[in-house]
């Protein structure tokens, strides 16, 4: 049964145990020779052992689809973005703007996450709101270490560039226990990650804690990077699996989705790194 939280769903999780949505039978009936056998998506009887075959003009995800969508999500966010980096100089108002449009932003997220269809509203205003939040800090960032969003972007770009050439070399292979490990490593980051906000927060841990502008935030950066790539090789074997069997038009937008929430994590981890950086030269 596929999970019902497009979250986990689009990280290739099914509640039960399987990968990319599809249960323990259908990865039996792999092992057996036959990788359609309880294909979600099959539009053939699964015993005549042929890969399902969508009829023309059906409504099937294609890659076409998938870059359409995801180019015109991660657009809105670059839109936002620089509209706030124009019309919100940098002042008090415009970081409590920031901090209201990241709340909008996350709230929209959560929804279209426990939603079971993908909505392209709730998905484009994430975007917007991401965007707003990420041209106001984007620029903040520019105010005290110029260039560092330009250099973000470079950053970004090269981190998804490397991890694609990796995956469709594949050396690196994204089976059921490389997603579990990676997850248990995220969700445990996550967890750390909020421990520190809250210590700071109380003014136990000085200076940022473990986000601190030091070695030990460096290395924090680096690692949460490294996380944002595993997050990609992710996205790219669910996107993979939705167009081989099948899968509906409409999943194209969580596919939009799960790459641009990805492809953020990334940039505001590069954003501090750079940052970082340039406050040791």
């Amino acid at each position: 049964m596929r999970s019902s939280n497009p979250v986990f769903s689009r990280r290739g999780f099914s509640r039960d145990n399987g990968y990319a949505g599809f249960n323990t039978a259908a990865q039996a009936g792999y092992a057996q020779g036959n990788p359609y056998a309880q294909n979600p998506y099959a539009q053939q009887d699964v015993q005549q052992g042929a890969p399902p075959q969508a009829p023309a003009a059906t409504g099937r995800m294609t890659m076409d689809d998938v870059v359409m969508r995801s180019a015109l999500t991660l657009g809105t966010v670059a839109v936002g973005a620089a509209l706030a980096w124009v019309l919100l100089p940098v002042s008090t108002t415009s970081y409590g703007l920031a901090f209201g449009a990241a709340i909008i932003a996350m709230v929209l997220a959560l929804v279209q996450s426990f939603k079971r269809t993908p909505s392209p509203a709730l998905i484009l205003g994430y975007a917007a709101f991401e965007g707003v939040f990420l041209g106001v800090i984007s620029e903040m960032y520019n105010s005290r270490w110029s260039g560092a969003p330009f250099q973000a972007v470079l950053g970004t770009m090269a981190v998804s560039a490397a991890t694609l050439l990796v995956y469709k070399a594949g050396w690196i292979r994204v089976t059921a226990r490389y997603a579990r490990i990676g997850m248990a490593i995220a969700m445990a980051f996550i967890l750390v990650m909020a421990v520190n906000l809250l210590l700071v927060a109380f003014g136990v841990a000085e200076d940022g804690g473990l986000r601190s502008f030091g070695p030990l935030g460096a290395i924090v950066g680096i690692i949460a990077i490294v996380l944002g790539a595993f997050f990609l090789t992710l996205d790219f074997k669910q996107i993979e699996d939705g167009i081989a069997y099948g899968a509906p038009r409409s999943e194209s937008w969580l596919a939009a989705f799960g790459l641009t929430l990805t492809l953020v994590w990334i940039y505001v981890e590069m954003l501090r790194l750079v940052a970082i950086f340039s406050s040791n030269d």
